[in-house]
């Protein structure tokens, strides 16, 4: 058991700083790092990169409830507050320069309000929040 617990600690710190348990940094590492990874670069081909595009969301109108909605955010098993702690986490570790100097906190409510509603079309939906993005602001689409 030792081996194990050795290597959880190790991976749980790597590139962040020490996650805690009941940390946001914790819970990103528990429920979204298998897909997403430690990095934020996603997996190409199935799972959307965080780094360089997850702070465009919150840009565009639609964008937060988007990043409320998406499966894997929806459906993680962590309470609603929790779960506005990892967003906020993701948007400030994974973000700039996208994130607004404005951002707002997603808050536990607004979670709440957003993550029963289902998102049945994950793809398109963030292809027309990334060009909405591209339109008023000029960047280049994320893949």
């Amino acid at each position: 058991m030792r081996p194990f617990a050795g290597w959880l600690a190790t991976v749980l710190a790597a590139g962040t700083g020490i996650a805690h348990g009941g940390s946001a940094a914790f819970d990103y590492t528990l429920h979204c790092q298998g897909c997403h990874l430690e990095s934020g670069a996603g997996t190409p081909g199935s799972v959307p990169a965080l780094a360089g595009s997850v702070g465009r969301f919150v840009r565009v109108p639609g964008g937060r409830d988007y990043l409320v909605r998406v499966p894997g955010v929806a459906q993680a098993p962590l309470a609603d507050g929790e779960l506005a702690e990892v967003l906020n986490w993701v948007l400030r570790r994974f973000g700039p320069p996208d994130l607004p100097a404005d951002f707002v906190p997603f808050t536990a409510a607004e979670v709440g309000r957003n993550r029963h509603r289902p998102l049945t079309d994950v793809e398109s939906t963030r292809r027309v929040l990334l060009e909405a993005f591209d339109r008023d602001h000029g960047a280049a689409t994320a893949p």
